[in-house]
């Protein structure tokens, strides 16, 4: 699907938020589909009749089977600024996923080690340290069930390739959906039940106080979450 008004989350000179589908890749990857980025390109370019290149890059990705918000850079000083805050830890980033187990804890942080393997496109998380394993943690919390799955919000503290799935598998609640990381089976479509919900950040321009909120995909088991989050 192509980038629609109702998709922009947040817009001002420096930044764009977009709510992106399970469906879309961020940045350009192997399978050659037309990534997030260059639709958001396409969609200002024709939307304010530019005619020459429009500047549009990435600040952050979340993985292709993932809904939610992800924030994009106008200009190159929204970009240097916003890397900037994400590096430093900045950016309060707060995820929505959906398990079919009920947690031990009703809340908790987990501290892993996280080892990317780029082959298998997949990490692994450790409970102690590992040569080349980056340290991960999150805090969740459980806020609310539906008859056979459990709502998990998550603070995530680190940024780590398949942080979440990799610390949620780890400790027997897999993702609904998420096939590679336990999940014992697939949803429709394709994605798994793991969604952006929202950003905080001071605006490294403006200094304003920014929270991007992600409404959840339209399906009946995101709906229940929402109203039981609300």
């Amino acid at each position: 699907m192509d980038i629609t008004q109702a998709r922009i989350l947040y817009e001002d000179n420096h930044l764009i938020a977009i709510n992106k589908l399970s469906s879309d890749i961020v940045q350009s990857d192997e399978t050659g589909d037309e990534p997030l980025v260059e639709k958001v390109k396409s969609f200002i370019k024709e939307r304010d009749k530019k005619p020459g290149n429009v500047f549009v890059e990435v600040i952050h990705r979340i993985d292709r089977p993932v809904s939610g918000a992800v924030l994009m850079a106008k200009t190159s000083k929204g970009l240097s600024r916003m890397n900037e805050l994400f590096r430093d830890g900045k950016v309060k980033k707060l995820y929505w996923a959906i398990v079919g187990k009920m947690p031990e804890k009703q809340t908790d942080t987990l501290k892993h080690y996280i080892l990317r393997n780029t082959k298998k496109n997949r990490s692994f998380a450790y409970d102690s340290p590992k040569v080349d394993a980056k340290e991960a943690t999150l805090t969740y919390r459980l806020v609310g069930n539906s008859d056979r799955y459990f709502f998990l919000e998550i603070d995530l503290h680190t940024g780590r390739h398949h942080q979440i799935r990799a610390q949620l598998s780890i400790i027997g609640n897999p993702i609904k959906g998420d096939l590679k990381y336990g999940a014992p089976r697939s949803n429709p479509g394709g994605g798994i039940s793991l969604h952006s919900r929202s950003l905080k950040f001071s605006h490294p321009v403006t200094n304003e106080n920014i929270e991007i909120v992600a409404p959840p995909p339209s399906d009946s088991l995101w709906q229940v979450f929402e109203k039981a989050n609300s």
